[in-house]
């Protein structure tokens, strides 16, 4: 399909699974993945953009990730942290906003600070957003809306009310979600926001999905039919 033909989405979000069995297929250690897989980021995010995506979310660190070994933890921090630093000049050069989705507290005080740097020097550009997710998990962010519900008094709530307490209250739900490495669930990805979304699993790994594997998922996509609950 020309790209011309594609029905592009304007959200797409990313669970970039399979790192670690990337790497354990190569004799390396899971770290090995992690690296490779984060250079795996800055490609995709740009194909969204030369595309016509205006959103891209990517689920870097879940809630449940902590259950995972402490070097590796650190690594994933480690990464993420290169990772901003080296996009710096791209988010401000190409002016797109940087989002974080996800209770930072609890992530080391370098990555955090970088975070909110980078968000408050990137909070006026409209036109593509980056949202990272750090630290989320969707139930951990419906109740954190609630509970801010609770704490301004309110007696009843419609969701347009709960949807101004999301992380992602200034951008539109996802439309495609593409998950990596042959595993189908959301697991705990942005649930809320993906009501609606079309889920596209490849068995690709995330270290090994470029542009041409972007394409093809959002091919896939332009078939589909989206009613909303319609006929």
């Amino acid at each position: 399909m020309a790209e011309s033909e594609l029905v592009v989405p304007r959200h797409v979000g990313f669970i970039m699974d399979g790192n670690g069995r990337w790497a354990k297929k190569r004799g390396m250690p899971r770290n090995y993945g992690h690296d490779k897989g984060a250079d795996v980021i800055e490609e995709v995010v740009g194909a969204c953009r030369d595309l016509g995506v205006k959103t891209v979310s990517l689920y870097a660190f879940s809630t449940e990730n902590w259950s995972r070994p402490k070097d590796e933890v650190d690594k994933i921090f480690e990464l993420l942290h290169k990772f901003l630093k080296r996009y710096t000049h791209k988010l401000i050069r190409d002016k797109i906003r940087l989002i974080i989705s996800g209770d930072l507290e609890a992530i080391p005080e370098d990555l955090k600070n970088e975070c909110l740097s980078l968000i408050e020097r990137t909070k006026d550009f409209p036109e593509f957003s980056l949202n990272i997710a750090i630290n989320y998990g969707s139930r951990a962010e419906i109740v954190r809306a609630v509970n801010r519900l609770i704490d301004g008094h309110f007696t009843s709530v419609t969701e347009k009310d709960i949807e101004r307490e999301l992380y992602t209250s200034t951008i539109p739900d996802i439309d495609l979600v593409v998950r990596t490495s042959g595993e189908q669930r959301l697991s705990n990805f942005f649930m809320w926001q993906c009501a609606y979304a079309e889920l596209y699993f490849t068995d690709v790994l995330w270290p090994d999905f470029h542009k041409e594997e972007l394409k093809k998922a959002i091919e896939w996509f332009s078939g589909r039919k989206r009613r909303f609950g319609g006929i």
